[in-house]
């Protein structure tokens, strides 16, 4: 890893960069070149951490674009950081490690460094990402994280990954997790943005030695849902743009500063190199303590990213963290 790319350290001494590529595309089968276009600028620029998952359809993309930035020279595969998750129709006994075997194959990789559980709510196998039934009700499953775990660990001892983690889970999940864990996980991915700071969360993983990584951290997920219910952008909001003309820096960049200014990884998505390359400058400025409590004060607990079945067992959001 660049000794100039800040990050955190895993307990395996592995080094886990605050800034990442989200890949997470405005379609669930994205066309396959935009996604090389876009891994390749990413790394031309800097990034060497890449985050996907079995549900993006972003997999094989990466893999095209890693091979070739290894084959150009620019990159050793030890330079990079790849984390992908396990999706919710996968998490089955039986069926975890086959499907990271497929994520490596379509990645070209012969382990990634982090594996995740995407969602603590499992869905019924299939081959269709969100399994409904003839009513369109998503066909959900019984099926306990523990289970899932066991075999995550097993993907760790078998060296199809390097850590484990998890993502959207609460507290009292992770808590279960720990207590009934032979790997722990050294990794959760949730939600945060300065309209959903998720403080409590995030200060109990720190506090148990597990490290957080944000997606949707510009709040620009579920844009029609936003609209809908008239919420704010960091565009928009007061405090932000006061912070970020203050620093010359643009919203997003405040934004993401904000985050990473809580050792927290962030992962923001983007296809134009522009902003590409203007969200990777976020690493080169800081925030004064009165201008991060300021942001802090932003928060409305408004959460962009839901499971549409919060009346399944283990829906992570009925916790207050």
């Amino acid at each position: 890893m660049p000794t100039d790319q800040p990050s955190v350290t895993f307990p395996n001494g592995a080094k886990f960069p605050l800034m990442g590529l989200g890949t997470l595309m405005p379609t669930l089968q994205p066309d396959e070149k935009s996604v090389v276009d876009m891994v390749e600028t990413a790394l031309d620029i800097g990034y060497r951490s890449i985050d996907t998952a079995q549900v993006y359809n972003t997999e094989t993309g990466i893999g095209k674009a890693i091979e070739n930035k290894i084959k150009s020279g620019l990159i050793k595969r030890s330079d990079i950081f790849v984390t992908t998750k396990v999706w919710r129709t996968n998490v089955h006994r039986g069926m975890v490690v086959p499907s990271v075997e497929k994520s490596l194959k379509r990645l070209g990789l012969d382990y990634v460094d982090l594996l995740l559980i995407h969602w603590p709510t499992a869905l019924q196998p299939s081959d269709a990402s969100f399994p409904r039934d003839g009513q369109g009700k998503l066909l959900v499953s019984d099926a306990d994280y523990i289970d899932t775990w066991k075999e995550m660990e097993d993907c760790v001892d078998k060296g199809l990954t390097k850590a484990i983690g998890v993502s959207n889970f609460n507290s009292k999940q992770i808590q279960r997790l720990l207590d009934n864990s032979r790997i722990k996980p050294v990794n959760n991915q949730i939600e945060i943005h300065p309209f959903l700071t998720n403080r409590k969360l995030i200060d109990f993983c720190h506090g148990k030695g597990i490290s957080v990584s944000a997606y949707a951290p510009l709040a620009g997920f579920a844009q029609d849902k936003r609209e809908q219910m008239g919420w704010p952008t960091i565009y928009t909001d007061e405090t932000i743009g006061k912070i970020a003309k203050k620093h010359k820096k643009t919203p997003a960049q405040v934004a993401l500063r904000f985050i990473i200014q809580q050792n927290v990884v962030v992962l923001p998505k983007s296809s134009s190199p522009e902003r590409l390359r203007e969200n990777f400058e976020a690493l080169r400025f800081e925030l004064t303590k009165e201008e991060m409590a300021e942001i802090e004060k932003c928060n409305r607990n408004i959460r962009l990213c839901d499971d549409e079945n919060p009346e399944h067992r283990n829906y992570p959001f009925k916790e207050e963290f």
